[in-house]
């Protein structure tokens, strides 16, 4: 077994303390011109182009453009450079989604309800669709991190940050700006990751060396990180509205898991000859909380059932830098004797690290129910459909790892007790010690009224705001 290492890297990430989870350079914003065909189909493809209709505002056409699209595989095929690769997944990605999914638009459009979807992709997409995601490693469909989010923002002012305010996605489904601020937020978000993955890593190699004081320096920037994360995340109720998540949420929906869409799968026409099934593209894709939960302790409390069988199968549509950091990581942690960093932190008597881990999972806590919050209103008080875009049920998935969190926040409470703790994490400790309970009652509460015949999400929302643990600034 390795110790975790600096970085992990596949040419496009590096993840490690300089770029966190983002790519090492801005993805590149269009195709080089020998894919101008390809690339003319992305343009003119989102719903709403500067007002206009584009070929997803017209039944079928996106249908008619690619029946003129060429099959680029010979050219794909021969793509060595990373940045063009990356840039071809992400184009075959959405055409693929556009090209399958618009069917479901349209009678969504007319009935409010999710049609069913083509389940052919024809030769000209397929072929060199599967091409470009086997040079990366990846599932061909539609994924978080070279596709949809991390590989698909461009700066509008390019000397200035990545705040949402600042980005704009390379290529779109709906053209309308609550698509933009809905994703282009988790690259916000990311700006901050070469920090909380800098800060990881360095702890690890602190309590293995047995510094103290750097565990607990490293530590406070985690939490301290993990704390500007979620005032971004926040943002969110700004960025994108949410009774315009249906404006695009359609389009990011996965095969596996979805059978009332795609029934047994899609063919890849030229590939292979029987129907696929892949996930689709969500923000539980994202690394921040699973790296989180492995490095705090969450994860040993993970429930054995089929949710947290999901959250285990999404590490396998990750890059495989991803992946492979992820598993050092989690082997890392195990090393250490006892149930993870929390006991070694105990048995050094290591208090104020301890306290600063319990800020740490307190934000983990606050970014899984700000989540569970945008899931009431964006998507059960928005739609009729009950699975999630990556096929799970939507109603029980987020519950299920709040839970996990809240075990492991009691667990590190008792390990403090009254024990000595500074100032700073003296008030952490009494903060959080004494709200606790409030929030295993507001999830009991909630998940109550879901587990009736009939519920009213805006009720189950409301609750937030009874218990004080609302997530909307606004």
């Amino acid at each position: 077994m390795g110790f975790v290492k600096k970085n992990y890297s596949d040419g496009f990430f590096n993840v490690g303390d300089k770029y966190g989870f983002l790519p090492k350079k801005a993805p590149l914003e269009t195709l080089p011109n020998r894919y101008k065909k390809l690339q003319n189909i992305l343009d003119d493809m989102p719903v709403n182009i500067n007002g206009k209709s584009g070929y997803l505002d017209q039944p079928g056409k996106i249908h008619d453009s690619v029946d003129d699209l060429p099959n680029y595989f010979d050219n794909v095929k021969e793509e060595s450079n990373i940045m063009i690769i990356q840039a071809l997944f992400r184009s075959y990605c959405f055409l693929a989604s556009a090209y399958t999914l618009e069917p479901s638009f349209q009678h969504f459009r007319k009935t409010g309800y999710y049609g069913k979807a083509k389940n052919i992709l024809p030769k000209q997409i397929a072929q060199p669709f599967v091409e470009v995601a086997s040079k990366l490693d990846v599932y061909p469909w539609l994924d978080y991190h070279y596709a949809y989010s991390l590989g698909n923002f461009k700066k509008i002012d390019k000397s200035g940050d990545h705040k949402w305010t600042n980005l704009d996605m390379c290529v779109r489904f709906s053209g309308k700006p609550d698509e933009v601020g809905f994703i282009m937020l988790h690259v916000d978000i990311n700006q901050h990751s070469p920090s909380l993955v800098g800060s990881v890593i360095n702890v690890l190699h602190a309590l293995k060396e047995d510094n103290q004081k750097d565990s607990v320096k490293f530590l406070k920037e985690n939490y301290y990180t993990m704390k500007l994360m979620n005032s971004r995340r926040k943002e969110m109720w700004k960025a994108s509205r949410w009774n315009h998540y249906n404006d695009f949420r359609i389009f990011i929906m996965g095969v596996k898991g979805n059978e009332e869409l795609f029934g047994k799968g899609v063919v890849y026409q030229g590939v292979w000859d029987k129907p696929k099934q892949f996930r689709g593209q969500t923000g539980a894709q994202d690394d921040i909380i699973p790296m989180e939960d492995i490095f705090s302790g969450v994860i040993k409390h993970y429930p054995k059932n089929e949710l947290t069988k999901y959250l285990i199968d999404l590490r396998s549509y990750r890059p495989k830098c991803v992946q492979q950091f992820f598993k050092d990581l989690e082997e890392t942690v195990n090393e250490f004797e006892g149930e993870g960093i929390s006991d070694v932190l105990f048995k050094k008597k290591n208090f104020d690290g301890l306290s600063y881990l319990l800020g740490i999972l307190e934000e983990i806590y606050h970014f899984r129910n700000g989540h569970w919050q945008f899931v009431q209103k964006y998507i059960m008080a928005n739609t009729k459909y009950s699975k999630a875009t990556g096929g799970t049920p939507i109603i029980s998935w987020l519950p299920n790892q709040m839970k996990a969190v809240m075990n492991e926040m009691n667990y590190v409470i008792s390990l403090i007790n009254n024990n000595p703790l500074n100032k700073e994490t003296s008030l952490i400790f009494q903060d959080i010690s004494n709200s606790i309970s409030k929030k295993v009652d507001l999830l009991d509460h909630q998940l109550k009224l879901i587990q009736k015949k009939s519920f009213s999400a805006n009720k189950i929302y409301d609750l937030n705001k009874k218990y004080n643990l609302s997530d909307n600034p606004n």
